[in-house]
């Protein structure tokens, strides 16, 4: 239970008596710590069956009852302002518990209390209409639903939110005619929710995840006439201050606008008075149906659950899973398809015991019947798409089953042809790197800032991206520039502002092409603070921001300060924060999302969305020969149909799980912090840790834990923020190197599973899979590892502590500095005009594969060639893990700086590096033919010809 002195200061009362009642969870949580309103909620509800169940006992007893009756009193003031916005148990239940405890009859309140607290726990309330008066367990059941033990699925349940002024007997009326509605063939159940006014809305829709439709009717108020002051930090309030002077159906359309923004998902009803027919017009963007308020409420009743039926359709889970269950006759490939080389078996009938007869009859290869082809999809595969395309906000969504690193190289290949520059982070995935090698890309690499406390990058700064595409300019470069592909987020939860980047590079090249890896950032589109900085989104608020009129009088100031783009001072561009034009802009936007990785799917399961205004008329073809030449002709059908679903369940529940999801890890952040024994030896990096103070405006430290309005400010105006479910926890006081720690300590011994480490620091990620329970699991086995090194350190003796200090310094004292790219070897450059950083990877790779061009060289070696000042190239890519990033490409040149980084590494798992040989570089000779043999870039036939070589550089 959480201490209540957490919930006195979210309810900010002053009370004459405090005290507070026994804790009895093993980590305390303040304020702070949350982030989402339910796990208030839970906790108060919690606290209060506790108070209530010792009251009722002290009362019987005849103790005194003072100071339990205080501590009751306080936690039903944490309740009151926060059940306003559910439908179950409703405000007819707290004022019931009121009124039981103000009367003192102790026991019937601590009933009602802990049936009410059961019910919650179980979601046991779903379906039925629930009465405090009653005197059993508080039902009035309608027809029962049957389990799913006996066949048949409880029908999913959801809340409806009404906004309109009402009194508690109209409340009472509508609810009921509403439930008058419902048959038992319905496939949803719902309750309504209704709130008085536009503050209440926005708090409804923010708090209460629940809610998957509202209905606007036109009689509602501007501000709340409730005290929310403790429920601030939780939301952020939007509207103008003008509201209620405006028309009453400009009123809805600002809330639906501001309802929209905070959850696009759910499904918006406008009821009202005047000419339906008129509004329809008008303000049918925002809204899915307009009634009028007089046609009664059964139009809207169906509505309501036809749009959720829409969300809930898996076209593709549905005709395979029936299909699944048709008999067949197979004379074609797969053996397996429903289970018949399995089933009567001698020797494997343990598969089916182990994996269960539905998936080996959902095995086909068939694309007829019912199914689809993914290469050519004309029914439920296309329809599940179009779904998904709907539910992350893109144009088109495409499925992948080979992971994002097929995906990345679907895009690349569908965008870039042999010659174009593309501009990356030569930190992004290796999926990079070699779909950009495959293409035959000029490849530009960006250098991130470096933590070299921490041993890792962080990202690309907008300085860097732009400084790069200025030097392509003065190199006459420019019109081969075709892609920006960045990581967002970074593995290690760095978050770019994808508007402003896009925004600003637009400014300077504005047909650049955009692809993101959203690798781990699925779950992103689902929080309304985080959504904004997601591909999809930024595209979409980009396009329409440059549509309006306003933005085009902000570009005539841009250009009547500092004329136009092409002909500004490198130093102007640099230093100001840029406009493109919107005449010329084009938006075009790419992403690639790991579904598998932090939404739901079967392994490998990845999308790739596309928002790109010039896709049908300039990509469509190449993408599909892209996407044909990459993709199986047998893909997997269990991984389309997990992606089918996994799109369903984002779409009526990812905002509720992406909230509980950051909520548990803050918690984990809480628990290591502010653990005695645990911050000895551990701590949680923070935004001031891992990004630079000139990189946040905002100069808030820590966003979240100063409260949700701190975390938009900073995520509003900071150039890269950090995503609060990453943990980045600093383990370099234990003397432990981070991968000896995640293999030895967390996975061998305790089964804790993590992926990325750095040499002084280990990554935790919570997802929509996490729970409560996982989290305390971790905590536990982070205390028992702690312990366990007080307990080593007091039986060490003075030579082994002396040694352990020296691991220790070595972990906490600053390797030595990340290497930044050190550039191509000239052989792989292009030649032409002034020197810029790109280089032809494709060359430098596949020139390898000649073996009397390359040689091995110890890394002595190699050093003591680049301090003669020779040229050592590397033939391929070298990658050592961790931290898991090239630190050199094929045809790139060895620096002092790399080879001092490398020496200073003590991982012995180097990708590219043999410790039996050495580094495989080039010898002279084969550099000598890469610079007789050097191709000439592609023509643009709708642009500037190939510049000619021996032409002087353009001087603009």
């Amino acid at each position: 239970m959480v201490a209540l002195c957490s919930l006195r200061r979210l309810v900010g009362q002053d009370r004459a008596r405090r005290r507070t009642i026994v804790k009895e969870i093993a980590v305390p949580a303040g304020p702070n710590a949350y982030n989402s309103l339910w796990q208030v909620r839970t906790d108060a509800w919690s606290t209060l069956e506790e108070c209530t169940a010792q009251l009722a006992l002290a009362g019987a007893q005849q103790r005194p009852v003072e100071q339990l009756a205080d501590t009751t009193a306080e936690a039903l003031d944490v309740l009151a302002p926060i059940e306003r916005y559910w439908a179950f148990p409703g405000m007819q239940a707290v004022y019931k518990m009121r009124q039981l405890f103000s009367t003192g009859k102790y026991d019937r309140c601590a009933t009602l209390v802990a049936r009410i607290n059961r019910t919650l726990a179980t979601d046991s309330y779903r379906g039925h209409q629930w009465n405090p008066d009653a005197e059993d367990d508080g039902y009035e059941h309608e027809p029962s639903q049957p389990d799913q033990a006996s066949g048949h699925v409880q029908r999913p349940y959801f809340e409806v939110l009404i906004v309109e002024d009402m009194t508690e007997d109209q409340e009472q009326a509508l609810r009921e005619e509403l439930r008058r509605w419902r048959r038992p063939d319905d496939k949803f159940l719902y309750e309504i929710v209704v709130v008085p006014s536009f503050d209440d809305a926005v708090m409804a829709i923010r708090l209460n995840f629940r809610l998957q439709a509202c209905v606007i009717r036109r009689r509602f108020a501007h501000r709340s006439r409730y005290d929310t002051s403790s429920l601030r930090q939780f939301v952020s309030l939007l509207g103008p201050e003008d509201l209620m002077d405006r028309p009453p159906d400009e009123r809805a359309q600002v809330l639906a606008r501001a309802l929209a923004r905070i959850r696009p998902e759910v499904d918006l009803y406008l009821m009202t008075e005047i000419a339906v027919e008129d509004l329809a017009g008008r303000l049918s963007h925002h809204f899915r149906r307009i009634f009028h308020t007089r046609e009664g409420s059964l139009e809207l009743h169906l509505s309501i659950l036809d749009g959720i039926a829409a969300r809930y359709r898996a076209p593709f889970f549905s005709a395979l899973r029936s299909y699944s269950h048709r008999p067949t006759g197979v004379f074609h490939a797969l053996p397996v398809s429903h289970g018949k080389s399995i089933v009567n078996s001698h020797w494997i009938r343990d598969m089916v015991d182990f994996y269960g007869l539905e998936i080996f009859l959902a095995e086909t290869s068939a694309t007829c019947g019912g199914l689809d082809s993914l290469l050519e999809p004309t029914g439920p595969l296309r329809e599940a798409q179009q779904l998904a395309a709907e539910t992350f906000g893109s144009r088109q969504t495409y499925f992948v089953t080979n992971g994002t690193s097929t995906a990345n190289k679907i895009v690349v290949q569908a965008l870039v042809q042999p010659g174009d520059i593309v501009l990356v982070d030569r930190n992004c995935h290796q999926s990079h790197h070699y779909g950009l090698m495959l293409a035959g890309a000029m490849v530009t690499y960006l250098d991130a800032y470096r933590l070299n406390q921490y041993s890792m990058y962080g990202a690309v700064p907008l300085a860097e991206i732009k400084s790069q595409l200025l030097a392509l300019r003065r190199a006459g470069k420019l019109d081969r520039v075709k892609m920006l592909l960045l990581t967002n987020c970074t593995f290690d939860g760095i978050v770019y502002d994808v508007q402003r980047v896009m925004q600003e590079c637009l400014a300077i090249k504005p047909d650049l092409i955009f692809l993101w890896d959203e690798a781990w950032f699925a779950f992103a589109r689902f929080h309304p603070i985080y959504r904004p900085r997601t591909a999809m989104r930024a595209a979409r608020t980009l396009a329409e921001l440059i549509r309006q009129p306003d933005y085009k009088t902000s570009y005539d100031a841009q250009t009547e300060a500092i004329g136009t783009i092409d002909a500004a001072d490198d130093e102007v561009l640099l230093s100001r924060r840029l406009l493109p034009d919107p005449a010329r802009a084009r938006v075009r936007v790419y992403s690639t999302q790991s579904t598998h990785k932090t939404l739901t799917s079967l392994r490998q399961g990845s999308m790739i969305h596309v928002w790109d205004q010039d896709f049908s008329h300039k990509v469509e073809e190449t993408f599909h020969e892209a996407y044909m030449t990459h993709t199986s002709t047998s893909p997997n059908y269990q991984i389309l149909a997990s992606l089918d679903l996994g799109r369903r369940q984002a779409s009526l529940e990812g905002f509720e799980l992406v909230q509980k999801q950051i909520e548990n890890a803050m918690r984990l952040r809480d628990a290591v912090d502010h653990h005695p024994l645990l911050s000895r030896y551990m701590r949680c990096l923070t935004t001031k840790d891992l990004i630079p103070a000139e990189y946040r405006p905002s100069d808030i430290d820590q966003p979240l834990r100063s409260g949700l309005p701190n975390m938009i400010a900073a995520w509003d105006a900071d150039e890269f923020v950090l995503d609060p479910s990453r943990i980045t926890i600093y383990i370099g006081n234990t003397g432990i190197e981070g991968d000896a720690f995640k293999r030895s300590q967390l996975m061998d011994r305790y089964g804790v599973q993590i992926n990325k480490t750095s040499r002084n620091t280990v990554l935790f990620m919570t997802t929509i899979g996490t729970t409560r329970s996982s989290v305390a699991y971790l905590i536990e086995v982070l205390v028992t590892i702690a312990r366990e090194l007080d307990v080593q350190l007091a039986d060490m003796s003075p030579t082994e502590r002396a040694g352990h200090e020296r691991a220790v310094q070595r972990l906490t004292a600053p390797s030595a500095p990340l290497p930044d790219f050190s550039g191509f070897h000239p052989s792989f450059t292009d030649g032409l005009g002034l020197s810029t950083r790109e280089g032809d990877v494709r060359r430098a790779y596949y020139l390898s594969y000649q073996d009397s061009y390359c040689e091995y060289l110890t890394p002595d070696e190699v050093e003591q060639r680049v301090e003669a000042g020779e040229q050592v190239v590397s033939t391929t890519y070298v990658t050592p893990y961790p931290p898991g990033f090239p630190v050199l490409v094929p045809g790139q040149v060895f620096s002092p700086q790399i080879l001092a980084f490398m020496r200073s590494l003590d991982t012995p798992e180097v990708h590219g590096y043999r410790p039996d040989l050495g580094y495989r570089v080039y010898v002279d000779k084969a550099l000598e033919i890469a610079a007789t043999t050097r191709p000439a870039p592609l023509p643009d036939p709708a642009g500037p010809a190939a510049i000619d070589p021996s032409a002087p550089p353009d001087p603009a």
